[in-house]
């Protein structure tokens, strides 16, 4: 075999294993798991350990233009001040954070594949 050959075939390789690397599920989110301020889900956003829940914010987010801070869903004139940085969320979070991520595949073959090539089950 060609050395050019060989080379072709082993980036042909790569890439196809770096493509199957991206459909790997990612790990659910669960009450059972210990989460620290500001982890991001993609779509939930970022975990406020003291409030046990995901906000659009990270903690203690700083507005500068209105100068309050963000912190649980609200905002104060201070920083929250807590010796919480790790917890396990509470099983309404998990669900609300698991429902609204957007890292992972929701299944079928994606949603521009329906519809007009369809299989025959639109009407």
């Amino acid at each position: 075999m060609k050395r050019s050959l060989q080379i072709r075939l082993l980036f042909v390789g790569g890439l196809s294993a770096g493509a199957l690397t991206g459909c790997t599920s990612r790990p659910n989110v669960s009450v059972a798991n210990v989460y620290t301020n500001d982890f991001f889900i993609p779509g939930a956003g970022y975990y406020h350990a003291p409030f046990r829940g995901w906000f659009a914010k990270p903690y203690n987010y700083y507005d500068p233009q209105n100068q309050l801070y963000f912190y649980g869903g609200q905002w104060g004139k201070l920083p929250f001040a807590s010796i919480t940085n790790l917890s396990n969320p509470t099983s309404d979070a998990v669900a609300l954070a698991q429902s609204a991520r957007t890292d992972i595949s929701r299944g079928g073959f994606g949603g521009s594949y329906g519809g007009y090539y369809g299989w025959g089950f639109h009407s």
